[in-house]
């Protein structure tokens, strides 16, 4: 069986089976590799996409499910080499540290700033409950958040 999934505009073709996870149909088949497949049981958050207009996990979702759905990726969100808000913001406050968990938190702040455009500091900490940093405080990532949401 072929998969057929949308993927940041495109429709693209994949050979592998329709219980792979999305993540590793991204990564392995489409050459996409900004989401990570960090701790691959949800917990983390690193391996965020957009369904649908929606923050997945797609470590726990089987790409069969995603076939008929728009996927975006973190590649998708930058365009022509312009960063989009929370991207330029993140990278202004210095908030990135190794990098492995922010393709992830990207897009769950992408998706907060679209759906809630003048969000909170306690929208943004709620928003990020399911991305795990393991090397900053979070404080930085929050900042940059804030700074996106009031448009500076």
């Amino acid at each position: 069986m072929v998969l057929s999934l949308t993927v940041n505009g495109d429709r693209l073709s994949s050979p592998s089976d329709p219980i792979t996870p999305l993540i590793d149909v991204l990564r392995e088949d489409f050459h996409l590799t900004g989401a990570k497949p960090v701790c691959r049981e949800g917990f983390c958050g690193a391996c965020m996409v957009l369904v649908d207009g929606l923050p997945t996990l797609s470590c726990l979702m089987p790409a069969a499910l995603a076939a008929g759905c728009e996927i975006r990726t973190v590649e998708s969100l930058a365009v022509d080499g312009t960063l989009t808000p929370i991207q330029a913001a993140l990278e202004a406050c210095d908030a990135v540290q190794c990098g492995m968990c922010f393709p992830g938190m990207v897009v769950t702040l992408t998706h907060l700033m679209t759906t809630k455009p003048g969000a909170t500091r306690e929208d943004i900490r709620a928003a990020l409950t399911g991305n795990i940093c393991r090397c900053t405080g979070y404080e930085r990532i929050v900042e940059a958040a804030l700074i996106a949401a009031a448009g500076k």
